[in-house]
């Protein structure tokens, strides 16, 4: 555990215009369907972070061609498709703790079957993958686990897939449908498979941008629903020629929350109206809240006027962007209610407990439950030293626990292990001082 940490001077007022990293969602599937596809691909703006770094160096070691030119206006990440058929039949590849990379990639290697060993970070090891690898091993693949049932790291051998039907739980993580549907048309050799899913499907807006992805690479997904998804056979990946990452959502929140907090307006660039990315609904939540949002094709702003409006909702549809609202919460004129956020507890930490933990530490009183958190704001936000417990969104979410300096003038907020952000916003408390001068 690293003891770095940084300290935040209290600010009352935000505002200015944030350019956003990438999303790590896009970025990660964009990735592995370019590996897949026929043809070259040209990747505009990729997510530079320990998550796409990890999925980059796992493509290399199986012998996917993939280099990055710098221009003027960011990066673009060309990659040769193989086209379903990897060089390299054996590696071990080091996850990290990405799950965006890890979940979808055991999918595929266990499809296209081979001789591969995946594990990562202690925290890796503790997050569920058994929903998976038990509906793909139904299937006929050969996963192993080598340490903990149930949990990486696993041992990838040859299987064959001999079913036409597979079902997989929906309640966990959408991360294991995800992966399914991407490696379906691999699985449709022959004949159409169809993915059932089992209880209610978490996460749907994940599953959303998923499927637009498949569409993308030239991949037609039937859905009945959300109970099932069928691909027809002799479907292959098609490279697209040039494909755009959006910005990041997710990372949208704190800027939106801040501009909501501390006055504002504060825009963020790379996300706007038209965005695949459910978070954008994040946006939403804040206007319920009393904020003053706008939004153009590729940017949304918030503004704040005074107290926000305490809050009970549903956040099964933005669990990550919802742990922006906790914080949120702080600001408010009485208690507000998280509902729904069970998928918190299988995250990079288990979210709940560590949201309540350090929520306590500022002043608030904190109910947690289950799949809830309630959070009652105090009379003035007491300054703290934060823990971050590894995980990049309570760093990010936490930096917003400076903002609004008259309740606590002069007192440092002090944030632990501020490098976790690198996971998806390496830049974050740069781009956060430049708003909050």
């Amino acid at each position: 555990m690293s003891h770095e940490f940084i300290d935040l001077q209290t600010v009352s007022h935000v505002q200015g215009v944030v350019r956003l990293p990438g999303s790590k969602s896009i970025s990660n599937r964009i990735l592995l369907l370019s590996a897949l596809s026929q043809g070259q691909v040209a990747i505009v703006d990729l997510l530079a972070s320990d998550d796409t770094a990890v999925m980059l160096a796992a493509l290399r070691s199986l012998g996917v061609v993939w280099s990055e030119e710098k221009t003027a206006t960011g990066t673009i990440h060309h990659v040769t498709g193989v086209a379903g058929v990897l060089p390299n039949k054996s590696a071990d590849l080091f996850m990290g703790n990405a799950g965006t990379a890890i979940r979808p990639l055991t999918a595929a290697l266990a499809v296209i079957g081979g001789d591969y060993t995946l594990h990562g970070v202690p925290r890796m090891h503790e997050r569920p993958i058994g929903d998976l690898v038990d509906a793909l091993n139904a299937a006929g693949t050969n996963v192993e686990y080598t340490g903990n049932p149930g949990f990486p790291p696993l041992h990838i051998k040859q299987g064959k897939i001999t079913t036409r039907r597979l079902s997989v739980r929906g309640d966990v993580s959408s991360q294991f449908l995800t992966a399914l549907l991407m490696v379906a048309p691999l699985m449709a050799k022959e004949h159409a498979i169809t993915i059932d899913v089992i209880g209610e499907l978490i996460s749907k807006p994940y599953i959303e941008i998923t499927l637009n992805l498949i569409r993308r690479f030239g991949v037609k997904v039937e859905q009945n629903g959300w109970e099932s998804f069928t691909v027809q056979p002799g479907q292959v990946y098609q490279s697209p020629g040039t494909i755009h990452v959006e910005g990041d959502a997710s990372s949208a929140s704190y800027f939106l929350a801040a501009g909501a907090i501390g006055g504002g307006p504060v825009r963020v660039e790379g996300v706007g109206k038209h965005s695949i990315q459910g978070d954008v609904r994040f946006a939403a939540a804040l206007e319920q809240m009393g904020a003053q949002i706008t939004m153009g094709d590729n940017w949304i702003e918030a503004r704040g006027n005074g107290v926000l409006k305490a809050i009970d909702a549903d956040f099964n549809h933005i669990p990550d962007a919802a742990m922006t609202i906790a914080i949120a919460a702080l600001y408010a004129d009485g208690p507000s209610t998280l509902r729904n956020i069970a998928s918190w507890r299988v995250k990079e930490t288990d979210r709940i407990a560590a949201m309540a933990t350090e929520l306590r530490k500022v002043g608030a009183i904190v109910e947690e439950g289950a799949d809830y958190i309630k959070v009652t704001p105090p009379a003035a936000i007491t300054a703290a030293t934060i823990d971050t417990y590894d995980d990049h969104r309570m760093a990010m979410c936490f930096s917003l626990v400076s903002l609004d300096g008259a309740a606590r003038k002069g007192n440092l907020m002090r944030i632990n292990d501020p490098k976790c952000v690198g996971k998806t916003f390496p830049d974050y408390f740069n781009v956060f001082a430049e708003i909050a001068k």
